[in-house]
């Protein structure tokens, strides 16, 4: 994905980009902007790294005051926005990434600047390392803004103090005590935004990993109230639903699945190649009376380079099921190599789960 993401940053995004700027930046030179940009390093760096490159070129064409560079990316980035420059927020995220390389310590002049500056694209990652050097002083900006009219600044006073946001870096101080974040999150839970709302269930699935128990004391306090909260909560347990938390597992109304049978559980082909399809199916009976309520989800035992296995939990899906009827699935699952997943040779296992317990197990072998 990243090696497709990056192209966004290609000969017709840089003319329109030049051209806008060109009409904001006093003085600026395309030609000198695009040699410094197109430099020896630029067809290998990958897309993060060229948003950290462009954010250090445009740098050298705002102003050198920090506070009078702020205020022109500001002035910049309006514009683009007004131009449509965009497809999505993504392109413009070099922007933030002028503020968290030269900013950490102008405080209040980069606070101001992200404030701006996401509701044009996220902030999510710049504002990790003031969270970090200004802990005490960006929660209560962060609380502030759980207020704020824009939606996109709300979803920051969630997303940026998220303790495991993925591609960035950890905030060892709310991983340890996540008890900041909860105000936060309470002025959020009913928010008006999916967006928002989003957010917030990641967040409580983050802070999951780290304090079971205070999340499930929360979806116990949000339970029932809105529609809204019960989704940020289930969405928020997730992990431990994956994990099969008993507490979590009871909360949801996933009871035990003993009156469950499974038939006929079969892997097409157990002996597959890297990028191979891992094609199966199986059949359960519920043979109890009443309906029961079944999160049903695979399991697959991958061979990690250290010759031992790890296992990752998928969803297939979760229902009520009525009693004395056949249910059949069939699903497959891709054994080819991701950016976030490689595939090694040997031994692998499939099983299924059935309200947090593995019922059934096949091996099957991955060759190369």
């Amino acid at each position: 994905m990243a090696d497709l993401l990056k192209n966004i940053y290609n000969k017709a995004f840089f003319d329109q980009f030049c051209d806008i700027t060109g009409t904001v930046i006093k003085d600026f030179d395309k030609k000198d902007f695009l040699k410094k940009i197109y430099d020896k390093e630029w067809e290998q760096r990958e897309l993060k790294q060229r948003m950290k490159h462009i954010a250090s070129v445009l740098k050298e064409f705002l102003p050198a005051n920090y506070d009078k560079c702020i205020a022109a990316a500001c002035k910049l980035i309006a514009e683009l926005k007004k131009k449509n420059i965009k497809q999505s927020s993504v392109e413009l995220m070099f922007f933030p990434e002028i503020i968290e390389q030269y900013g950490i310590d102008h405080l209040e002049v980069s606070v101001k600047g992200m404030e701006f500056i996401t509701q044009i694209t996220s902030c999510e990652f710049a504002i990790r390392p003031f969270i970090i050097k200004y802990p005490k002083e960006m929660m209560k900006t962060m609380l502030d803004w759980s207020r704020h009219e824009s939606h996109h600044v709300r979803r920051l006073a969630s997303e940026g103090c998220r303790p495991r946001l993925p591609w960035a870096m950890a905030i060892p101080a709310l991983k340890k005590n996540p008890s900041p974040i909860f105000p936060i999150l309470e002025n959020l839970k009913k928010d008006s935004s999916d967006f928002v709302r989003r957010s917030v269930a990641n967040n409580l699935n983050d802070i999951a990993k780290d304090h079971p128990e205070k999340v499930l004391e929360i979806a116990l306090r949000w339970k029932g109230k809105c529609d809204e909260t019960d989704w940020i909560i289930k969405h928020g347990s997730r992990t431990l639903l994956k994990k099969a938390n008993p507490d979590a597992l009871s909360l949801f109304g996933l009871i035990s699945a003993k009156t469950i049978a499974v038939k006929n559980f079969k892997i097409d082909n157990c002996d597959i190649a890297l990028n191979d399809d891992l094609c199966f199916s199986f059949e359960l009976i519920h043979k109890e009376k009443e309906p029961l309520k079944l999160r049903i989800e695979y399991c697959i035992y991958y061979m990690k380079a250290n010759g031992k296995q790890n296992k990752k939990i998928f969803k297939i899906t979760e229902n009520m099921y009525a009693s004395d009827v056949k249910h059949a699935f069939k699903r497959k699952q891709s054994f080819r190599d991701l950016t976030t997943r490689k595939h090694y040779r040997g031994e692998h296992k499939l099983s299924l789960v059935i309200n947090g317990k593995e019922m059934v197990s096949k091996d099957f072998y991955l060759s190369k």
